[in-house]
């Protein structure tokens, strides 16, 4: 094993901070998923968190990455997932945000945060938030400069209980001033009455507590909308096919006269 370099976080035999599929996808669909990984820097151990912990959805967004994948390639869509989990940096936080690194997280004290210095914390923005965030800024200028039309669409997932009050909402949709896509993908969901689909539920979008929607889509002007799917509905690969099929046809449809 390389020799750890004493002035970095992330080591050279470590993840990237992102992964990208169907770099060249062709359809105007780009697929973000900011808590796709569960990753954590060598250097950081494990957080003060035991093995079980970090794999709840307090460390990261479950199916959300498999469902991800499956619909950038029904849609030929270039998609980036964040590989490192959201407890050692959220990257959909703005960076002063106090949740950009939680302290706690649902009823779970993330002991590796607590009285974090600031260099380490800028070590982790500079290691895996913006080159994160450089990517996907590189990928739409690009787009933009060579003309092909985009549409922003960033994938999650949620507990189906949460601080012990269940959920049972299927999935949400988010938006924050921006409606256009939004409201047609909330209409065309529950259109299937086997489904219930939350607006803005079970969470909604601020300038405060997000960063892709407002940074990206309303700052850029971009058709936009974040898609929540409940985990256990995503937790296998047939979950996650269903749930991609379901979503590669209605982001077709919702789009329709939009571009």
């Amino acid at each position: 094993m390389p020799l750890d370099h004493p002035s970095r976080l992330l080591q050279p035999d470590e993840p990237s901070p992102y992964r990208i599929e169907r770099e060249s996808g062709t359809s105007p669909f780009f697929l973000t998923c900011d808590h796709a990984g569960k990753a954590i820097p060598r250097k950081l151990g494990t957080l003060g968190l035991s093995g079980d912990e970090l794999e709840r959805h307090i460390a990261w967004d479950i199916g959300a990455a498999g469902v991800t994948r499956q619909l950038a390639a029904l849609l030929d869509a270039f998609a980036i997932e964040q590989t490192y989990s959201r407890l050692v940096i959220d990257c959909n936080r703005p960076l002063d945000s106090p949740t950009s690194i939680a302290t706690l997280s649902e009823h779970t004290v993330i002991h590796g945060n607590l009285e974090l210095a600031k260099k380490d914390a800028k070590a982790r923005a500079e290691e895996i938030f913006w080159p994160y965030h450089r990517r996907i800024v590189a990928e739409l200028d690009a787009r933009a400069a060579r003309g092909q039309p985009t549409v922003l669409i960033t994938m999650h997932s949620f507990t189906p209980l949460f601080k012990d009050q269940a959920r049972a909402m299927h999935a949400g949709i988010l938006y924050n001033r921006d409606t256009r896509l939004a409201h047609r993908l909330l209409e065309a969901l529950r259109r299937d009455n086997a489904l219930t689909v939350g607006d803005n539920q079970p969470y909604s979008v601020s300038d405060s507590s997000d960063y892709a929607i407002p940074v990206y889509g309303e700052r850029r002007s971009l058709l936009h909308a974040e898609i929540e799917i409940r985990q256990d509905l995503i937790a296998d690969e047939l979950g996650q096919s269903r749930w991609a099929a379901r979503l590669a046809d209605v982001l077709r449809e919702a789009i329709a006269g939009l571009l």
